[in-house]
Formats: structure tokens, sequence, C-alpha cells
């Protein structure tokens, strides 16, 4: 048994001793690779670290930190790593990199997942290596400098969902191979110089939603293959060379909500096809050389809020079934060959802001149905064959344009005009419009631009000059009017052109018309010497056809001497200075009653130790009024606390409601306090604008001081913001209007104020609203005249989070100040709250996927795209006057013509909008100007 127990334990042991070697082998083999693996996964990082550093695009001080602990890239600014230390992205938006895509080693970055290099000026090609990315995901190249075509190598990364390439100077065309990128959800490539046609594999992409080609050179027909991308939701090839039909197969695309083909050379009709998109709300076909009729089938697009199909050959009616896109807020079927009338079930679109019918051929009368669109605010039928104007018209009382020209419309200019309160453009001419010209501007006080030229008016030029603050333009010629021109028209500040030509005007020509930019009074029957200077400013022909005048251009004889002149000065001097003497008696009486120069202020309070100043309500209130309405400037009227006072509410015996900002005794002996409240009122005493809080009056008493001001309801902006209730109220348009308000303030103030005046604390506190939620400019104790021939230096003053950062460190006073603040209150209105935390994460990554509507405040719904196309022009605006050098900032002028252009909006959804591509477009206005400036 022994022996047998031998032999048995002999294979056991050298079993024993066999697995023992073995195993002590595979451990030691499996200690290898780990050691190797890690060796491996070290010389990586190390090899990506220093291909990464041969770019240049990151500091030097990353680069010697990396060499002296041997560490990965990892911890640098815009690289992320996967566990294994290994480069899974590259995010480097906007950090003015330059150089060229090749210094970028793509074979060391097997890992990478997401490639951000947008807006960085880089340069060169594409390179071809760029396929070797295979696990790229989301590649983002837009807004740089590159060239050549889209390589073929592209078609390599088989797991790419998002591609960006737009506003780079891409040529070539479209690769075919692009269709072998299955899962891109977004191909964007706008803004580029493509050619040829779109490659029918785009047909491939079945997982598309986002397809952006516009602004490019793209010819050739639409590819029936695009209705195979079921999942597309918008389709912008808008701003090529296309030709040919749209293709029926569009109709297939039922997830579509945004087509755009405008400024294209697409012919043929309007398939019936295109009624099967009802989930479209934008269609967008301008520009284009379409033909044959609207088709009935549009009327199935019930969720459609822009439809723009002006600028073709579109004929037939407009069909009544229109009545049946609800929700259309733009209508633009102007410059077809559109005829018959206009249907009166085109009052049923209520929601309707703009309608433009204009240069057709349409007839008949204007259906009194127009005037149950309470919303319109554009309405165009010029140039048709339309007939008289119906009463209703009076109810669009929201209206800002209106183009009636190139009509038959006859008889009198109708007084329900002047129920359209809103009115800054009025186009009447070139109609058959008869009798007398209404006190239009009686209640039209917003209007700019008025235009009556070749009708058939008479009677004389009505004028009230407090009604014409806004008036730029006025074309009256080719009338029968009669009588003198107004001399104080040559007073109104913003008139720059002034067309009163072929009517049966008399008398003299008023001098202050001279300063007119514009000005034609050719071919009436005027008298009498021309203004001296007008050769400076105007040329012999503006007022050729007056044949009894005299002086400076040859064309006329010269004026008469002697004894005649003596007469004919008497006659004119003579009741002009016995005017003048009766105006020095009057004054004085006045004076001695009530003092309005601001600057004889300080003098007199020594001398009388009191004066109180009011020039509103006919002169009837008196200090005892304000002392007996505030029971001595009591606690429970007190509203709030200025920079230098208390504000209080007052109601004065006459029912007026009153607001007033008093200096408290110690802060009246601090001259600091002092000088901002004599600074307050001679800005205000000496300026007028609907968005600058009025100031009705001042007192000046050794015992007390204070200002009265027109009463605001709702307090400060600020307030507003930070109430909920008032926030929700407080509704995008009025935010819109707010800052349009602002915006025109600050304009007036830079602009047309001689001196310059700049208010220095522009800021939410600082913007009142009324009880309509419009917005006036207040608190000017630290506004400063700018006077040319100083250094304009001063204190710093302001208020923090709204200063300029440069009048931080240069102390100096200019517009630019005002125009970054104004950039920081639209920012802080459009998001609810102040932008600061958003100002300081501009050039962080975090900033580059931000979405334009994330920022909004998100107390309010959503806005429509009209008012979405306005928030993304304030947007836009708001960070070109954040640049952080003044002189790339635009002028408020710039600002404020650009609000009031009313040019058509672009269809760009809010949702699709990044900041970044808005920092861009800002920049593209700062380099360019804006384009009404």
């Amino acid at each position: 048994m022994a022996t047998v127990s031998i032999f048995i334990s002999i294979p056991i042991v050298a079993i024993w001793a066999i697995w023992i070697l073995l195993c002590g082998k595979c451990l030691d083999d499996a200690f290898h690779h780990l050691v190797v693996a890690a060796s491996g996964s070290s010389t990586l990082q190390l090899k990506q670290a220093k291909a990464l550093q041969e770019t240049g695009w990151w500091p030097s001080t990353t680069h010697a930190q990396a060499n002296s602990n041997y560490s990965s890239a990892c911890h640098w600014d815009g690289i992320t790593c996967n566990a294994g230390g290994s480069i899974t992205t590259i995010d480097r938006f906007d950090q003015g990199l330059g150089g060229q895509l090749i210094k970028l080693n793509f074979s060391l970055l097997p890992n990478l997942v997401s490639l951000n290099l947008s807006r960085n000026s880089l340069t060169g090609r594409i390179p071809l290596e760029i396929g070797m990315l295979k696990n790229l995901v989301y590649l983002n190249l837009y807004s740089n400098m590159l060239v050549g075509p889209i390589p073929y190598t592209l078609s390599h990364l088989t797991n790419l969902e998002y591609l960006q390439l737009d506003q780079n100077k891409i040529n070539g065309s479209i690769p075919s191979e692009i269709g072998m990128l299955k899962n891109l959800t977004i191909l964007s490539l706008f803004s580029n110089m493509l050619v040829g046609p779109i490659p029918s594999t785009i047909g491939y992409l079945t997982n598309l939603e986002y397809l952006y080609l516009a602004y490019n050179k793209i010819n050739g027909s639409i590819p029936s293959e695009i209705g195979m991308l079921k999942n597309l939701t918008i389709l912008y090839l808008s701003s090529n060379m296309l030709v040919g039909p749209i293709p029926s197969t569009l109709g297939n695309l039922t997830n579509l909500k945004y087509l755009s083909l405008d400024q294209n050379k697409i012919n043929g009709s309007i398939p019936s096809e295109i009624g099967m998109l009802k989930n479209l709300t934008d269609l967008v076909l301008s520009s284009n050389m379409l033909v044959g009729p609207i088709p009935y089938t549009l009327s199935h697009l019930t969720n459609l809020e822009y439809l723009w199909l002006d600028q073709n050959k579109i004929n037939g009616s407009i069909p009544s079934e229109i009545e049946m896109l609800k929700n259309l807020t733009s209508l633009y079927l102007s410059s077809n060959m559109l005829v018959g009338p206009i249907p009166s079930t085109l009052g049923n679109l209520t929601n309707l802001k703009y309608l433009s019918l204009g240069q057709n051929k349409i007839n008949g009368s204007i259906p009194s149905e127009i005037g149950m669109l309470k919303n319109l605010t554009d309405l165009d039928l010029g140039s048709n064959m339309l007939g008289p104007i119906p009463s209703t018209l009076g109810h669009l009382t929201n209206l800002q344009s209106l183009h009636l020209d190139q009509n038959k419309i006859n008889g009198f200019i109708p007084s329900e005009i002047g129920m359209l309160k809103n009115l800054t453009n009025l186009n009447l001419s070139s109609n058959m419009l008869v009798g007398p010209i209404p006190f239009i501007w009686d209640n039209l006080t917003h209007l700019q631009y008025l235009d009556l030229s070749v009708n058939y008016l008479t009677g004389s030029i009505p004028y009230r000059e407090v009604n014409l603050y806004w008036v730029k333009y006025v074309n009256l010629s080719h009338n029968s009017i009669r009588g003198e021109i107004p001399v104080a028209l040559g007073s109104v500040a913003r008139l720059s052109s002034l067309d009163l030509s072929y009517n049966n005007l008399t008398g003299h020509i008023p001098p202050s018309l001279i300063y007119i930019k514009e000005i034609d009074l050719s071919h009436n029957s005027l008298k009498g010497r021309i203004p001296d200077g007008f050769d400076r400013y105007h040329k012999s022909y503006t007022l050729t056809g007056n044949r009894d005048l005299c002086g400076q251009f040859k064309i006329f004889p010269p004026c008469p001497k002697g004894k005649k002149s003596i007469v004919t000065k008497t006659k004119i001097f003579a009741p002009i200075t016995t005017f003048l003497g009766f105006l020095v008696i009057g004054g004085g009486i006045l004076l001695s009653r009530c003092v309005f120069k601001i600057n004889q202020i300080e003098s007199r309070e020594s001398k009388n130790g009191n004066i109180f100043s009011i020039w509103n309500y006919d002169g009837h209130i008196a200090y005892e009024d304000i002392i007996e309405a505030t029971e001595d400037f009591h606690i429970r009227y007190c509203i709030g606390t200025g920079g230098y006072g208390s504000v209080y509410k007052a109601e004065l015996p006459s029912g007026n409601v009153v607001a007033l900002k008093k200096l408290h005794q110690r802060e009246a002996e601090n001259p600091v306090f002092y000088r901002s409240f004599i600074n307050e009122v001679r800005v205000l005493t000496e300026i007028r604008h609907r968005n600058i809080v009025k100031l009705h009056g001042f007192c000046v008493h050794k015992g007390c001081r204070f200002l009265i001001y027109e009463y605001m309801e709702r307090g400060s902006l600020f307030c507003v913001l930070r109430n909920v209730d008032e926030a929700v109220e407080l509704d995008w348009s009025k935010r819109i209007n707010i800052i349009k308000g602002t915006a025109h303030a600050l304009s007036y103030m830079h602009h047309e104020c001689i001196p310059a005046i700049v208010h220095r604390d522009i800021s939410s506190n600082n913007i009142l609203l009324n009880s309509k939620f419009q917005g006036f400019i207040s608190d000017f104790g630290t506004a400063k005249l700018l006077d040319p021939d100083s250094s304009n230096q001063t204190l710093v003053v302001g208020t923090y989070g709204y200063i300029a950062p440069e009048f931080a460190y240069t102390m100096t006073v200019t517009e630019k100040c005002d125009i970054y603040s104004f950039g920081v209150v639209a920012l802080e209105v459009l998001m609810g709250r102040h932008p600061g935390e958003l100002l300081s994460s501009l050039s962080s990554s975090s900033f580059q996927n931000m979405m334009l509507n994330e920022i909004l405040d998100r107390r309010l719904p959503p806005p429509n795209h009209l008012i979405g196309q306005d928030i993304l022009l304030v947007a836009t605006i708001a960070f070109a006057c954040l640049h952080t050098q003044p002189k790339s900032r635009p002028t408020m002028k710039c600002v404020s013509q650009e609000f009031l252009s009313r040019r058509k909006p672009n269809v760009i959804p809010l949702t699709t909008v990044s900041l970044m591509q808005l920092r861009k477009q800002a920049g593209y206005m700062e380099g360019s100007g804006f384009a009404y400036c």
C-alpha cells in the first residue's frame, strides 16, 4: 500500500509543480501586459500633449507645467479626457488662435469625440487627415477663414452627428460622399462659396433634422431625393442660384416647420403638395420666378405664421380660403401679378401684423373688413388699382406704416386717418385726393414720413410745431396748395427733407428753411429776396419756376437797391423791433414772477433765498399746494429714495399727480449733492423727448429744495423686473419697446443736443415706467454736457455692473460709456435679471453652446416668431454695444435708426441661434457699420 501511495503521490506532486510553473508564467505575462499597456497609455498622453503644444494654441506656461510633471494635457483649457487619459474633447471656441488646422496631428487623437475650433480666424484648408477621427461625433469649425473644398475624407466620420462649417470661404461643390454620414442630424454649410448642385446622395441622410445651405452659389435644381429626409424640421436653401421647379417630393417632409427657398431662380408653379406640410410655420419663397396661381392647398397649413411669396410672377386672385390661416402674422404677396379684389375673408386673420399686397394689379375697393385686423402694424396696398379708403381703417390703432400710394383713391383725406395715433409712415401719393390737408399732426404725433404728393389737394399747409417733433420727410409736391410757407417749419429739428414743388405757394422764403438738408421749392409763386446763405446749402434748381425771386443765383435778377430797399427794410424791421420791445417788457414782468434761467439760480438764491419755477399746468401750482399735498413731506407720501434725496407722490388740487424729488437739509448743505441737483435742473430744462422724464418745475429755497416730475406709476424698471407678477405683465412686446425708447432718447441726447449730453448712469434703476409700461430715462444728476474743448475728465460715477470698462481707468467721459450701459440694460430686459454672470462667462467654454432662447426670461412664455426677430435684433445690438473697445461700439444714432428701419425680419428660430453666432453677427455690425448709419 505504501508503494502504491508513493506512485500515486509522485504524479500529483509533478502536476502541482508544473501548475506552479505555468501559473507563474501566466502571472508574469499578465503583469508584463499591464506594464506595457500603462507605458503605451502614458506614451500616447505625452505624444498628445506634445502635439497640442506644437500648435501654439495653448499658453507656454501650460507647456512648461506639462513638461515638468510629465502629465498629460487633460487639465488644459478646453480639453477633456477619458478614464485612460486619452483626449476626447477639444473645445477652443473664440480664442483667437489663428494658424492652420494642419498644425493639429489628427493621427494622435484616435478617441476624439468632439472638436470645436469655431471663431478663431483659422486659415488654409481642412486637411484630408481629419478623416482619421473615426470616433468624432461633433465637428464645429464655423466662422473662420477656411478655404478650399470640403475634403472627401469627411465621409469616413461615420459616427458624426453634428457638422458645422458655415461662415467660412469654403469653395468647390458639396461632395457626393457626404451621403455616407448616416448619423448626421445637423448639417450647416451656409455663408460659404460653395458651387455646383446639391448631390442627390443627400437623400441618404435620413436622420437629418436641420439642413442649412443658404448664402452660397449652389446651382442646379433641388434634388427630388430631398423628400427622403423625413425627420427634417428646418430647410434653408435661400440666397443661392437654384433653378427649376420646387419638387413635389417636398410634400413628404411632414415634420418640416421652416422652409426657406427665397432669393433663387426657382421657376414653375407652387406645387399643391406643399399643402401636406401641416407642421409648417414659416414658408418663404420670395424673390424667385414662380408663376401660376396661389394653390388653394396652402389653406391646409393652419400652423403657418409667416407666408412670404413676394417678388415673383404669381398671377390669379388671392384665394378666399386664405382665411383658414388663422395663425398668420406676416403675409407678403407684393410685387407679383395678382388681379381681382382683396377678399373680404382677409379680415378673419386677426393675428396679422404685416400685410403687404403692393405692386400688383389688384382692383376694386379696399374691403371694410380690413378694419378687423386690430394687430396690424404695417399695411402696404400701394401700386394697385384700388378705390376709396374705408372708414374702418381708423380701427387699426396699432398701425405704424400705411402705404396706399399709386392707386385710384379719390375724395378727401378721411378724418379717420387721425385715429392712427401710432403711425410713423403715411404715403397717399399719386392718387386723386382733393380738398384741404387736414391737421394730420394733431393726433399723429409719432409721424416721421409723410408723402401726399401728386394729388389735387388745395388749401394751405397746416402746421402746429408742438406735434411735429419726429417728422423727417415731408413731400407735398404736385398739388394745388396755396398760401405762405409757415415760418416755423424750418425749426423742426429732425426735418431733413421738404418738397413743396409744383404748388401755388406765395410769400417770402423763410430763412430758417435753408438748413433743411434736402429742399425743393421750385415751380411756385414765391417772391422777394432769397435768404442769405441759401446758395451755400442748395442748388438753383430747387427754386426754379418762381419768377419773382431775386438774388444769389444767376437765373434770378439781382435784388433792387436804394430807396425801395430802405422802404422794404423798414416794412420788415419796424414790426420786428416793436415786437422785440414788447417782448423785453413782457419778459421783464414774467421774469419778476417766474425764473426760468437755471444759470441765475445760485446768484438769486443768495440774494432772495427763494426761487420757485413751474412751467406746466398753466402756472397754477403754488408752493403751498406742494406742502399741503404732501403734508409737509410726510413719510407716508414717500415712495422711494434717489441718489441724493427722497421721492414723494403728490396729488395737486387740480387732480394732477406729480413726483417730487426732495433734497434733504443735510444733503442740501453738501456741495456734491447740491451740484447734482443743479445739474439735473440744468439738463432737464434744456431737453424735451418723449422717452425722457419731464421736469415740470423746481424750487430752490433755503429750507427746501425739490424737483417736480411727471409721475411714473410703475416705478423703476429694476423693481418691475424683480417682481414676478409685474415682470409677467411686462411682456416681450413691452420690453422691446422699452429698449427701443431708451435707444431713441440716448440718440437724441448724444446727437441732437448741442452740446451733446452723456447721462453717465444708465441702469435699470434709472429707467422709469408709466402705467402703460413705457420707459423714460431719469436721474440726470450725474449727466455731463460734452465740451469738445475740454478733456472731459471726471470722477467715477455710475452704477456698479453698468459702467463701461474703459471708464474705470481712463476717467474720460464719452458717449461710448452710455452705449456700453445701454447694452447691459438691453440684455437685462431680455433676461429678466442683470447679465453680470453671462458677461463674465463670454470667454469661457460654457458659453459656446448656449442658445439665445436659453438666456431669455423664463417667467414669460416663449416669444412668437415675429417678436423673436425683434429679440434677435436687440440681442445682436446689445452684444455690439458691449464691445470692450469703445471705438468698436456703434453710435446710439445707428442703433436708433436700426430700430426704426422696419426691414423685413429674417425667419430664424431662436432655438437655433447660439450666443456665439450673436457675437459674430455683432462683430459684422461693428466692422461694416449698421445698415442704416
